[in-house]
């Protein structure tokens, strides 16, 4: 069969526009049919990314306990809605097999880690801040300040302030609190004596 440059033209157009319209026939078979929302039921937490000490804002949907998705909050005014690659992996720091559920301990001269319940481990820390506070508390410490003396002279002595803390304890605040958590674990730490408060956005 011989075709002519203007048949060739009229039977690709022709085939061009059917394929087109079948096409679009089947986008709109395909609209019709219902799509399952991924995160339809899903229950909405926002929350603090607890990384690092910028403080971005994250949605987390979870169904059944179970964390699902972690992105970015739109609505807070610190990351906007974006994400690091650490903040957009969030949800793996739940759904790992590898994580850890229990507390882990070390016994002295041991080398190895045995499972051990919370209240333990909590009752366990809380007797060891104790016993380091009571061993280490210092009511008062000498330091050497310039008196004026009667002849218009300065001379260095040596002077008791009252100081009430405890130099061997130490602790490391975390990004994942907010103003309000920082402010009561300062009461807190402040109660106990202890002068050695760093957080780890200045580390």
């Amino acid at each position: 069969m011989k075709l002519s440059r203007r048949d060739f033209l009229k039977i690709s157009g022709g085939t061009a526009v059917a394929g087109v319209a079948g096409s679009a026939l089947s986008g709109r078979e395909a609209s019709a049919e219902t799509q399952q929302f991924r995160l339809k039921g899903a229950k909405e937490t926002k929350t603090i990314c607890p990384y690092c000490s910028v403080g971005c804002g994250i949605i987390v949907n979870s169904v059944n306990g179970k964390v699902i998705n972690a992105e970015g909050d739109p609505d807070h005014p610190v990351n906007e809605g974006t994400l690091c690659s650490k903040g957009a992996s969030l949800y793996q720091l739940v759904n790992n097999p590898h994580r850890l559920t229990k507390p882990k301990y070390r016994a002295a001269g041991s080398s190895e880690w045995k499972d051990v319940e919370w209240e333990w481990a909590l009752d366990n820390i809380a007797k060891k801040i104790k016993d380091t506070r009571d061993r280490t508390f210092k009511v008062s410490a000498k330091s050497r300040v310039k008196e004026k003396q009667p002849d218009g002279t300065e001379r260095e002595v040596e002077k008791d302030f009252v100081v009430n803390r405890t130099e061997a304890i130490a602790h490391v605040g975390s990004a994942a609190l907010d103003n309000e958590e920082c402010y009561m674990l300062q009461k807190l730490l402040r109660s106990w004596g202890l002068v050695y408060v760093e957080h780890q956005a200045r580390i």
